[in-house]
């Protein structure tokens, strides 16, 4: 290949790798750590804090308004707001932005709120998007989330209608350690631990910085889908009931009082949607009170009959839905549901939250979808229906957020590691092979970057393993440099030019070096598809350093012993203290 094509080749790799690492530079080395903080916290506390602290920056405003004074430095994102409201309302603008012209372009005190908190709301969950990006510090390194879940076998026994054995205990909870490992693999959680601890309990421990909502809606999340009828005549009467007496219609638990304002096969429920911070809010009417249904209490269609759960844009508006599909005997069932009951309402509920309501239009048989939420809950529910509900209720006897298992001397300890590691191979390549060994240098930082970027574009959990893959890594692919280096020097015995050694080089040591790397990665592989967390994570490195190290060690390399002999006009190769002796050339007499 030509060398200015390999040059923009290498060029292009640069910019490509750059562009995975930088969520990882920004994250680690650019973001304020009180703001890395925030950005871990849950919905809930961002929510709180976004609301306090937008408020009390409205206050602010509306001093500097009365005082006559200019809009503070840090709500100056107002201005433009205010600007751009001028604007629309087709307004002539103030001579000064002070904070009494920012303030009055804003209909009410209420918008200006809004506008503050949006703010706040946009650049945490930002931060939240660009953590999800980056390299992550595994439990060894940085802590996690440790979870003791305790199984409860009298719900199962109830479901079962009798009394369990020893085989149906020991049944239900590998079956559980199979669904929850399923659920946080495809979750993109890495590295889990997962294990049975004594005869009834499951011990978790999720690596980095885990959001606790995010890790109890998978874990505890029972999928218990199920698609109810609306009794539309109990809903209206319950509204008559509930606006007569808004107080004393549920008690603290959300249960009616008084049962009888509805039949006794139906069931009032909430409709709920996600607010602005992707949180459960429950839907209002138009007269502002809380929104109600009432569905008939026995289940049209349980949500286990479903086998295949995907997400995809609905083509009207491009919100997403999740497209299901069921059974043969689901789809019985359901065909049957619907077509005896068109022109009624269907209510979704998911987890005893009414999720959705459609008007049957047509019998429906095997294919159907949900939809009345966001991105993240989409995928959310269909991971858990696609998953299936967990064979045995799995309830949190302990959560707790705990410290990296050996502490900050863990991290020094690992990096020392690392770089003595490297230090120690690129000092012997520099002292043993000269100039040759520079060349080896440059070769395994470039690898080194390449290996991190692409694990930073994996959103790879960086581990105490994962850095013995990389120092082993880097030991590999200083070999390939060793046999390039040593058919060199054969070469040179033979009173070659500076670029025919080069080109012989490369050439004798290619399948050599291709070899290695090949039964390396097939064992990497093996690794990566037959053993977990640790295991796991050291194959995933091994494999993207067998890729990045035959990259650098045949194509840079080569690269820059070229840019050496066309470009600064090189000679002679160095590649050894030892002065080699050309061999006489042989004749026959």
């Amino acid at each position: 290949m030509n060398k200015r094509y390999r040059f923009l080749i290498v060029l292009l790799v640069i910019g490509v790798c750059f562009l995975f690492l930088w969520p990882t530079l920004r994250w680690y080395f650019i973001v304020p750590r009180d703001q890395q903080t925030m950005a871990l916290e849950t919905r809930q506390q961002i929510r709180t804090y976004a609301s306090q602290t937008a408020q009390a920056d409205l206050q602010r405003l509306i001093e500097a308004a009365r005082a006559g004074d200019a809009v503070p430095a840090d709500l100056e994102f107002l201005t433009a707001a205010a600007k751009k409201l001028y604007r629309s309302n087709k307004q002539t603008p103030p001579e000064a932005w002070n904070a009494r012209a920012v303030l009055e372009a804003f209909p009410s005190r209420r918008e200006a709120l809004e506008s503050i908190e949006t703010k706040y709301r946009d650049d945490i969950f930002a931060l939240k998007d660009l953590h999800r990006n980056a390299v992550k510090l595994g439990l060894d390194l940085s802590g996690g989330l440790s979870i003791v879940l305790q199984a409860n076998f009298n719900s199962l026994q109830e479901r079962l209608g009798r009394s369990l054995n020893e085989d149906d205990r020991i049944d239900a909870m590998n079956r559980g350690l199979e669904v929850l490992n399923s659920r946080i693999d495809r979750f993109g959680l890495t590295e889990p631990v997962i294990r049975r601890q004594g005869s009834d309990q499951i011990y978790v421990e999720i690596p980095g910085t885990a959001d606790p909502e995010r890790i109890n809606d998978i874990i505890m999340g029972k999928g218990s889908l199920a698609f109810h009828l609306e009794d539309s005549e109990a809903t209206e009467a319950f509204y008559n009931y509930y606006r007569a007496n808004p107080t004393t219609t549920f008690d603290a638990s959300g249960r009616l009082i008084n049962p009888a304002i509805v039949p006794a096969d139906v069931i009032v429920l909430g409709y709920y949607v996600k607010d602005k911070y992707g949180l459960d809010e429950q839907a209002r009417n138009f007269d502002g009170t809380p929104r109600y249904v009432a569905l008939k209490r026995e289940v049209g269609l349980d949500g286990n009959y479903i086998e295949e759960a995907i997400v995809e844009r609905n083509n009207m508006d491009g919100r997403p839905e999740v497209i299901f599909r069921l059974n043969s005997e689901g789809g019985d069932i359901f065909y049957r549901l619907t077509s005896s009951n068109l022109d009624r309402n269907l209510a979704i509920v998911l987890d005893e939250r009414v999720r959705s309501i459609a008007t049957i239009r047509a019998a429906i048989r095997d294919r159907g979808s949900i939809s009345g939420f966001g991105t993240e809950e989409a995928e959310n529910i269909a991971l858990v229906l696609r998953t299936a509900a967990l064979p045995v209720e799995l309830e949190v006897a302990s959560q707790q957020s705990i410290g990296a298992s050996l502490g900050e001397d863990t991290i020094r300890q690992g990096l020392y590691a690392l770089l003595g590691g490297i230090a120690a191979v690129l000092i012997f390549m520099l002292v043993f092979y000269r100039t040759a060994g520079i060349n080896a240098i440059v070769a395994q930082l470039f690898n080194f970057y390449i290996m991190f970027s692409i694990l930073s574009a994996l959103n790879f959990t960086l581990t105490l393993p994962a850095i013995a893959g990389f120092i082993l890594t880097i030991g590999m692919a200083t070999d390939a440099n060793v046999l390039i280096f040593e058919r060199m020097k054969e070469e040179m015995r033979l009173g070659k030019s500076r670029k025919a050694i080069i080109e012989a080089g490369f050439s004798k040591a290619f399948w050599a070096i291709m070899d290695s790397n090949i039964t390396t990665f097939i064992a990497a592989m093996f690794l990566s598809l037959l053993g977990s967390g640790p295991i796991r994570g050291f194959a995933v490195t091994l494999s993207i350093g067998v890729f990045s190290s035959v990259f650098t060690a045949l194509f840079v390399s080569r690269l820059i012993f070229d840019f050496g002999t066309d470009v600064l006009g090189s000679k002679n190769i160095s590649v050894t203290w030892l002065r080699i002796q050309s061999e006489p050339a042989r004749g026959i007499n």
